[in-house]
């Protein structure tokens, strides 16, 4: 196994394709990037509203939650395939506030130290507002501001409360992913390689220092070796399940499992967290024109009690319903920016093909559920407000008999499912339980960083998409 590169990058999703494309800016360093899903996106993954047909196929991992609350396990889509996440997200593209990122405590990653690399990402990205908005989406902004919430200028931007146009990745009608914006460009450069179809089964150490990888392609087991630096870009579910297949984890777990232990790290796989989102939806006393963007056109920032932002509501141009149950409809969505419940992910085997056990523990701390509530309250005060007059004829779902707190809670429980943003699972900090230091390298071990959603150590108040893309560019820079 001899030294065939510099960096090897697992993961060519929204962080990898960053990596891939700064690290190789230098052409004095040779960078591989290996990702287990194809080359080739989906057709359907360039038309922006065509995004939740992407679910359950060969561009998502496909991962299933252990049951919930609601005594079900819900879907938990992640992206396959060069561009990832950001290749079947649904485009939204907004910071979060900056209060978020002051509670991750870590010198270095706070909100206006990442500002240059928000600003970079985004300048690769061609980020703008949704544009034109939908117009029941126009009638809900409206309609906002009649409940009594600020209009803001750039929702998108970080420093607002209020309601606004959302930016998003979409240029000439067409999906932008970070293989689109990052890796395209850098493709063709003699010092980049790609593999696409490899899923990396572990990593390879000399004592405490990663050396190597070894994947499997085209049903022949390889190996990589590396020079310098392993950068995990896996995700939040995938990072910490490699580190964990590779024998860094919670030494207990990895025992269980016959797992030889390189470092004991308990924080592995903990920490767990996501966004939970619920819904509103309403008969449309008129035909919904379809959607040209990604559905979600205007999003809002509110506090349920306090100073600090901890619920978003969205618009979204169709009814979340069962196909077939309305013509025409709309939904508002509701969910929770500041979660305290926390899960975790586990291995269910040693064995790599096998996923990995995700448990989010959605609504685990009751005052998740509290704050879910007054959302859904502040939704429904939004939906009845004159400017939405035109589209209302029914609240569908939960529906008038839905009114009473026991109700309430009751279709909570039920109904609320994950908005896909996974976290902190591989979390930054300085602390025993922390995974990474405050330049993502693994504590105990040398030459493994993780860059991607793990490493937050609580998440941001806005679609991750965004805060990823920033973490990228910066480590990046880290690393050079």
């Amino acid at each position: 196994m001899g030294v065939d590169h510099d960096f090897v990058i697992v993961g060519a999703g929204t962080a990898g394709c960053v990596l891939a494309a700064r690290l190789s800016e230098d052409p004095g360093v040779r960078v591989l990037l290996m990702e287990a899903g194809a080359a080739e996106p989906d057709p359907r993954s360039a038309i922006p509203p065509a995004w939740p047909l992407l679910q359950d196929t060969a561009s998502d991992w496909g991962d299933l939650t252990v049951p919930q609350l609601s005594g079900a396990p819900v879907n938990l889509p992640r992206g396959r395939g060069l561009g990832g996440s950001s290749a079947i997200n649904a485009m939204v593209f907004t910071r979060g506030h900056r209060s978020a990122y002051d509670r991750w405590g870590v010198k270095g990653w706070g909100f206006d130290d990442l500002l240059p690399y928000f600003g970079r990402s985004e300048r690769a990205l061609s980020v703008g507002p949704a544009t034109p908005a939908h117009p029941w989406a126009t009638a809900f902004l409206e309609a906002s501001a009649q409940a009594g919430h600020p209009l803001a200028a750039d929702i998108s931007g970080g420093t607002e409360f209020g309601f606004g146009r959302t930016d998003v990745t979409i240029a000439g009608g067409r999906r932008i992913s970070s293989a689109d914006a990052y890796l395209t460009p850098a493709a063709q450069r003699a010092n980049l390689e790609i593999i696409t179809d490899a899923q990396v089964r572990r990593i390879l150490f000399d004592d405490t220092r990663a050396v190597g990888v070894s994947f499997r392609t085209n049903g022949i087991d390889r190996q990589v070796r590396c020079e310098r630096e392993i950068i995990l870009a896996a995700g939040a579910i995938g990072s910490p399940h490699l580190l964990m297949l590779s024998g860094v984890g919670p030494a207990g777990h990895l025992r269980d499992l016959d797992i030889d232990v390189v470092a004991d790290r308990p924080g592995v796989g903990s920490n767990l967290h996501d966004h939970v989102v619920t819904i509103l939806v309403y008969e449309a006393a008129q035909e919904t024109p379809p959607a040209v963007n990604g559905h979600v056109d205007i999003i809002g920032l509110a506090a349920s009690t306090g100073d600090l932002p901890d619920l978003q509501l969205f618009s979204f141009d169709v009814p979340l319903v069962p196909e077939g149950v309305l013509e025409h409809g709309y939904t508002i969505g509701i969910s929770a920016m500041a979660p305290y419940s926390r899960g975790t992910v586990r291995l269910r085997s040693a064995d790599p093909r096998t996923l990995p056990s995700v448990d989010p523990a959605y609504y685990r701390d009751p005052r998740d559920l509290d704050t879910m509530a007054i959302g859904l309250a502040m939704g429904r005060e939004i939906g009845r407000q004159p400017a939405l007059s035109v589209w209302r004829k029914r609240e569908v779902t939960p529906g008038p008999d839905t009114r009473d707190d026991r109700a309430v809670r009751e279709y909570l429980l039920a109904s609320t499912h994950p908005y896909y943003h996974p976290v902190g699972t591989c979390r930054m900090g300085a602390d025993n339980d922390a995974v990474v230091d405050s330049e993502l390298r693994v504590h105990g071990l040398d030459g493994l960083r993780v860059v991607d959603a793990s490493i937050m150590p609580t998440i941001t108040s806005g679609n991750t998409a965004a805060p990823v893309y920033g973490i990228a560019e910066r480590a990046a820079e880290l690393i050079r």
